[in-house]
């Protein structure tokens, strides 16, 4: 079985070289892709029982229930790419797999190409965001009941804002509230699952759920989402150390079901009580004592450190310091303090709401989604809302939460804004619970702002770190130079032959350039790839030297067909995909890839480098035949990802290689791709 992140490249070639190297040992054997079209030629149960031994060359999570009682060799998909004898060697002498057992996530173990620290890299950031994906329901769904709950059914009080018990809205908001509890656990629970897999799942959850219930190790506020984190990858990682352990042989069965469960669970459960929630109880007294002597201070500097706490962990033992501090002194005659609480609140869910709108290239689907959610929890002072950007981007998105909770903090202190109720949002003062109205909004309206803001510009930053500004039209071309269409800029006398009379300037991207032909220079025009690889995206001599400016050479290549909407946006998806791992494949092939909605319609082109381009490709080859493919967000699934899968198994033909490597032009690029069928 192969399967790869994106399931566009990786995942065929590693198919294809399985299934020459098995053909050569004179191996029978069958190979199932899990790729972005789905899984094809699936392995049947008659399959699977009559098998020898299984291979599982693979960078993301795949189901491994179906092997119970085989030899399961569970690799990254590079070694099925790169040695795939080997590993037919190697599965004879796997470990058996077991009901439930595993080995971890697919691809996490048995690499020996040397790529352990980001092998381990990418472990944790899989995992991490494989528990996002599954708390963002809870959040969205939990956080909506709330609110929904408190603007129709919900009464401003001293106590904040109450819905009368018994009530519809009252059950409403009950409902909501148990979305909120488990949303915490989740996030742990399925943490831990992408790691130690099934016997990690109850670990993980109880070891969330002890760390958001402060009651436990004598804190008023439990650890949140950070806690949730930290639990989470405690407990895969010790139920991988259990797993380890050889036991008697009849004892296996109940080690994944009884024992590796019940011991994570209780050895985790106690480590966090008796030695991680310690820390907490504590912090969390002696920042209420610290805040308790900074009430005759300056009401900016004490209004910012407010906001900053709030924005910290969203519900976590520093957030509900400040908001317990605040509460407190409502009842004294002290509404400045929880005005300036009151303004922060909103403003992480507002502000990453906003990001999501502001830059959607950065975003997925998903979080685009979840940004809506997270506006609208906002309104209502649901700080929760921001947890899942949190939890994927913690760099980014708390520095950003905290930079924006501290302006709004100090922008509502300047102004003396009260709150009369120990809650916050734009929804107390719709209902008449602040003072100073218009400096609230006001600094609820600068701290959303700074927040988006700030959050965009550290996850840009990010993707684009150690890199030149972009140049969407060409690479090394001055914004006001003119690039013939199809040349990249230094591809020297060569090319000029074949460039049509037609001229695009630096950073267009016209339907003009879109429609040009090269029926006058005599190449063929015929499609190719479906017609997704074309005359005007092929380029025999690429201008780059390194990999970061070839990427960026491409896209602009590719920018000229008028498909492209944000060259930006696709080069830097292009380097996004290029963080979770080299997409050179060696044997001097690299296929830069990306699903962006940068594009809008698929595209792939075809440079070709003579002194090659280093990819970072584990057999150390550099990169002479470099194809750059892309697809919009919305055509996964689509007949070109069958097309492209065909391209990546054409690639592990020798000759074919060869015939690529030698072809003289561009037309001559075109008649050997056309044999990709």
């Amino acid at each position: 079985m192969t399967a790869c992140p994106t399931g566009i490249a990786h995942t065929y070639m590693a198919a294809e070289k399985l299934a020459q190297a098995a053909e050569a040992l004179g191996v029978e054997m069958k190979v199932e892709t899990q790729g972005s079209i789905g899984a094809e030629n699936v392995l049947s149960d008659n399959d699977v029982k009559h098998a020898d031994g299984v291979i599982i060359a693979a960078d993301k999570d795949v189901d491994r229930s179906r092997f119970v009682g085989k030899k399961v060799l569970a690799v990254g998909v590079a070694e099925g790419i790169h040695h795939p004898e080997r590993l037919i060697e190697q599965v004879q002498s796997a470990p058996v797999h077991t009901a439930g057992g595993g080995d971890g996530a697919a691809g996490t173990t048995g690499s020996a190409s040397g790529a352990g620290g980001g092998r381990e890299r990418s472990v944790a950031y899989k995992a991490l965001m494989n528990g996002v994906s599954y708390m963002i329901p809870f959040v969205v769904v939990g956080g909506l009941l709330i609110a929904i709950s408190l603007a129709l059914g919900g009464d401003a009080t001293a106590k904040g804002y109450v819905i009368p018990e018994g009530t519809f809205w009252a059950h409403v908001n009950a409902i909501g509230v148990i979305g909120f509890q488990l949303m915490i656990p989740i996030l742990s629970g399925y943490i831990a699952y992408a790691i130690g897999d099934r016997p990690a799942l109850v670990p993980g959850m109880i070891g969330g759920w002890i760390a958001n219930t402060g009651s436990l190790y004598g804190s008023e506020a439990g650890a949140g989402f950070i806690g949730a984190i930290v639990t989470g990858f405690i407990a895969g990682y010790l139920v991988l150390w259990i797993k380890k352990v050889r036991v008697p042989r009849f004892a296996q069965p109940i080690m994944p079901i009884i024992v590796i469960p019940i011991l994570a669970t209780t050895a985790l459960g106690l480590f966090f009580i008796y030695v991680i929630g310690k820390p907490i109880s504590w912090v969390f007294t002696h920042l209420t004592d610290w805040l308790g002597g900074m009430t005759g201070t300056s009401a900016v500097l004490l209004g910012a450190l407010l906001g900053l706490m709030i924005a910290f962990d969203m519900g976590g033992p520093v957030n509900k310091t400040a908001f317990l501090f605040g509460t407190g002194l409502i009842a004294t005659g002290n509404q400045t303090v929880m005005g300036m609480c009151a303004a922060a609140i909103p403003v992480m869910p507002l502000g990453q709401g906003l990001a999501t709108l502001i830059r959607r290239k950065l975003y997925s689907e998903q979080e685009r989604e979840t940004g809506m959610a997270a506006l609208f929890m906002g309104m209502f002072g649901i700080s929760e809302g921001a947890i899942p950007f949190a939890a994927a981007r913690p760099a980014q998105v708390i520095p950003a939460n905290m930079l924006g909770g501290a302006v709004a903090g100090a922008v509502a202190g300047m102004a003396g804004v009260e709150d009369a109720v120990p809650h916050g949002g734009p929804i107390v003062a719709v209902l008449g619970a602040v003072g100073g109205v218009p400096m609230f909004f006001l600094a609820v309206a600068a701290g959303t702002v700074v927040t988006a803001v700030t959050t965009n510009a550290l996850i840009g930053l990010k993707q684009r770190t150690g890199r030149e500004a972009l140049v969407p039209a060409g690479v090394g071309a001055p914004a006001a130079e003119p690039v013939l269409a199809g040349v990249g800029v230094g591809a020297g006398g060569g090319a000029a032959a074949h460039v049509t009379s037609e001229v695009v300037r630096a950073g267009e991207t016209t339907e003009g350039a879109a429609e040009q032909t090269s029926a006058g220079d005599g190449m063929p025009n015929d499609e190719v790839l479906s017609g997704y690889l074309t005359a005007q995206t092929v380029r025999v001599r690429l201008a780059a030297g390194d990999k970061d400016d070839a990427i960026r050479e491409m896209a602009a290549m590719l920018a000229t067909t008028g498909k492209v909407a944000d060259a930006e946006g696709l080069v830097a998806a292009a380097f996004a995909r290029e963080e979770q791992g080299t997409t050179g494949l060696g044997e001097e092939i690299a296929i830069p890839h990306a699903k962006t909605d940068a594009v809008t319609a698929p595209i792939v082109g075809f440079a070709r480098s003579a002194e090659g381009v280093e990819w970072g490709s584990l057999d150390g080859t550099r990169a002479k035949l470099i194809f750059m493919i892309t697809v919009p967000e919305a055509a996964a699934g689509d007949e070109h990802l069958r097309i492209l899968a065909m391209l990546s198994r054409k690639l592990m033909d020798t000759d074919f290689r060869a015939r690529l490597t030698a072809a003289p032009d561009e037309s001559a690029v075109l008649e050997v791709l056309r044999e990709v069928r």
